[in-house]
């Protein structure tokens, strides 16, 4: 009887679709497992409508929570979650969130939220302060590379580059 409950489960959840959309290798920086929306967490759980709208880095909360191309985003308010909902490409961080220094000289580096810019009203993030600061020397070039980087490394995962 044993066996024939646990092939029946077995079989069970073989059947069970799968709730998180097929994605190329790590296009998203996310953090692992998933949330209750079926996706990874991206940006560490910082609301990304919340650096235009407020100026700052604001955690959000999973309650006001939105998937978006495998990955979900968290915001501080229902009104940050319909902005976003409006017009996500707007409020995404650049680079699927990535350290955008790292994709300038070719590698995918954890972005912290903490160390963000908003440039031509794109969002980019960087690694930490001292990354930061190497951004900041040259923002136009860095970006100018990270560009034509994330070509070539968006579908490729972190440990390959």
């Amino acid at each position: 009887m044993k066996k024939l409950v646990a092939a029946a489960l077995l079989v069970s959840a073989l059947a069970l679709p799968l709730t998180t959309p097929a994605l190329a290798v790590n296009e998203v920086n996310t953090v692992p497992g998933l949330t209750t929306t079926g996706a990874p967490l991206a940006l560490h759980g910082y609301d990304p409508v919340a650096f235009f709208a407020n100026g700052k880095p604001t955690l959000g909360d999973a309650k006001y929570a939105a998937a978006h191309d495998g990955a979900a985003y968290y915001f501080a308010s229902e009104a940050n979650l319909a902005a976003f909902e409006a017009d996500p490409a707007r409020y995404l961080p650049q680079y699927g969130g990535y350290c955008a220094y790292g994709v300038s000289v070719g590698k995918k580096f954890d972005g912290d939220p903490r160390f963000w810019k908003i440039v031509d009203s794109k969002l980019y993030v960087n690694l930490n302060a001292d990354i930061a600061a190497k951004f900041n020397e040259d923002v136009a070039g860095a970006i100018k590379e990270a560009n034509v980087n994330w070509r070539t490394i968006e579908t490729k995962a972190p440990a390959e580059l």
